[in-house]
Formats: structure tokens, C-alpha cells, sequence
């Protein structure tokens, strides 16, 4: 039997970031919200409803989560951990390469 749930009065800048989430991850905001609900009922939380505390679900910035740099409980992490991680040891790996469509161009143009 399937069960529908809401959360009523969410604050706009949660929700802001929740679309943003949604979107970075390809999913509808249902679909995010969906992807975390099933997470949160998978992890092995505690007593007081702190499930998602040590699993870096909490509402750190990135840089704040880089500087962690610890796993989630099952040793994997998010994308977003991984993404803040490398961001906090390579800041602009990039910078001083040509961009793919001005090689394409140069390439296009010397025929």
C-alpha cells in the first residue's frame, strides 16, 4: 500500500536548496525528496532521531564537509562530498587550459 506524506511550511530557502539538489541530480524535486526519505529509512540511526547525523545529510556548506572529509557510515559518500573534497584539494585544476569549444573551432578553421 503505498502512503502519502507532506511537509507543510518549508522554509523558501530550504526549499531553494532542495530544487537545486534536485536538479543537480536529475531528478524531479519529488524524486529528490523521494531518494532521501528512502536514505533516511535505510540508515541506521539512533534513538532520537538523528539517523542522518553522522552521514553527511546535515545542512553543512561544502567547504564545511570538505574539511571533514569522512565517509558515510556504509564507507561511501555523495556526490556533493566527493565534488566539495576535491574542490578543497585541487581548487581550479583548469584554469590555465583552452576550452573544448575553442579547440574545436581552431581545429574547424584550419581547414
Amino acid at each position: 500500500m503505498l502512503i502519502n506524506l507532506s511537509i507543510k511550511s518549508v522554509p523558501e530557502h530550504i526549499a531553494q536548496r532542495l530544487r537545486a539538489r534536485a536538479e543537480r541530480n536529475h531528478r524531479s524535486l519529488q524524486g529528490e525528496l523521494m531518494a532521501i526519505v528512502e536514505r533516511a529509512a535505510a540508515a541506521d540511526g539512533d534513538d532520537n532521531g538523528n539517523a542522518l547525523a553522522g552521514d553527511g545529510w546535515s545542512a553543512q556548506a561544502p567547504s564545511a564537509a570538505a574539511s571533514r572529509l569522512v565517509g558515510l557510515r556504509r564507507g561511501s559518500k555523495s556526490i556533493e562530498q566527493l565534488a566539495a573534497a576535491h574542490r578543497a584539494l585541487y581548487p581550479e585544476p583548469f584554469q590555465d587550459l583552452p576550452l573544448a569549444v575553442d579547440i574545436i573551432r581552431q581545429e574547424r578553421d584550419a581547414r
